[in-house]
């Protein structure tokens, strides 16, 4: 079976085709810039080791989309005849609200549903409402499977994602925390349990660290706390996000600068986090090339990074009772060897202790970074998202 699995952005659109029963790739790439001067498109089939670059100007997605089919479908380098043999498309959804638990397939109520919920992820949801309006139009009766980053999350308690505002404001408006990241987490998470050997109890704390960044508390393969809120914007320092801050503080700088509710908002998503502090760059690799430079401003950023992540686990770790296994994950947790030393140093009253010199070496697949001796087993595991949406595509396609 062939999913294509699409992630849209609101002016790019990633994409791969892949056999989940098999988990093999026949192709991925990105299009990017899409509605915007200089758009191109990225375009790899791994079976044939070929890869290329095509800038052409993508005014919509549909563009995007009919460039991705025709690099998949060409009778050169494509991986596929034609676009019968896609038995479905998944995409990724950010948003599901409380209306989505579980992926599902996609019908006239199920888009309604996803748009209703476009309030709370106005950057995000419409975009992905508009991959999955572009692949009905562009391959009509094939089966479209929308997966959420949120769905993961919704087995937390109301303990752990309300906010102590006034009851009405989450009956009337939906405000709780929901979480994202969720495929990552739930891919994440069961990989580490099958390292495991699937036991009937884990307490696992998985690090989703990349610009965007999230710590979930999974127990016993559910996720029972997790660091983003109502937004993305809530949890541990990132890229360019705030991440935690006292809401009395936004209200101040809003007031003494003068500043707009969007200028507000573009001010804690857009410019703060690791480019707020450092200045420079919302990049880890250049913010480490500051570090080791003297930068003092990197430095600080680092320092912040870590602790502000360390702090999660530290509470994470008392929500579970203890902590059998850390794993990392996202191009931060999967790269910076340097940031994952600095996050587990201090942890020993836990029982966690790295292995520093496997640690430093740059190794592919899952790794253990864990001593010997370690109580606490610690994974670098790379996250597969579009493998989990492939796989739940295939699921519900095959209950129909």
């Amino acid at each position: 079976m062939k999913i294509l699995v699409i992630n849209c952005g609101s002016s790019s659109l990633k994409y791969q085709l892949i056999n989940p029963e098999k988990e093999e790739v026949f192709a991925k790439g990105l299009c990017e810039r899409i509605g915007i001067e200089g758009s191109k498109m990225e375009y790899e089939a791994l079976e044939k080791n070929y890869e290329t670059e095509i800038v052409k100007p993508m005014p919509t997605h549909k563009e995007a989309l009919e460039m991705v089919i025709e690099a998949i479908t060409d009778k050169e380098n494509g991986v596929i005849n034609s676009v019968d043999e896609i038995d479905a498309i998944g995409h990724r959804v950010v948003h599901g609200g409380e209306d989505f638990a579980s992926s599902v397939l996609i019908t006239s109520e199920v888009l309604k549903a996803i748009e209703k919920n476009n309030d709370l992820a106005p950057l995000h949801n419409p975009a992905n409402l508009l991959g999955i309006n572009t692949c009905m139009s562009i391959m009509p009766n094939k089966p479209n499977i929308a997966v959420f980053d949120t769905a993961f999350h919704q087995t937390m308690a109301p303990k752990a994602y309300m906010y102590a505002l006034p009851y009405e404001d989450y009956k009337e408006l939906k405000v709780r925390k929901y979480g994202f990241h969720g495929t990552s987490h739930l891919f994440v998470s069961e990989t580490m349990r099958n390292i495991m050997g699937n036991p009937d109890h884990s307490k696992i704390i998985v690090c989703h660290l990349g610009n965007g960044a999230s710590i979930t508390a999974v127990l016993d393969g559910k996720s029972v706390d997790t660091s983003m809120g109502l937004t993305p914007l809530q949890g541990v320092m990132m890229g360019t996000r705030s991440g935690d801050i006292d809401p009395a503080a936004v209200l101040f700088i809003k007031n003494k600068r003068n500043l707009s509710d969007a200028e507000m908002d573009n001010r804690l998503n857009k410019k703060s986090g690791i480019l707020g502090i450092f200045g420079k760059s919302s990049d880890c690799r250049d913010m480490e090339t500051g570090v080791a430079s003297g930068d003092e401003r990197a430095k600080l950023a680092e320092d912040m990074f870590i602790y502000k992540i360390k702090t999660y686990i530290g509470a994470y770790a008392a929500i579970l009772g203890g902590v059998d296994a850390i794993c990392f994950a996202g191009g931060i947790g999967e790269n910076a060897a340097g940031i994952r030393e600095g996050i587990i140093e201090g942890l020993d009253f836990l029982g966690a202790k790295i292995d520093k010199d496997i640690n430093s070496k740059r190794q592919k697949g899952n790794v253990k970074l864990s001593t010997a001796d370690s109580k606490v087993l610690i994974y670098k595991i790379p996250t597969n998202e579009e493998l989990v949406i492939a796989k739940d595509t295939y699921s519900i396609v095959n209950k129909k």
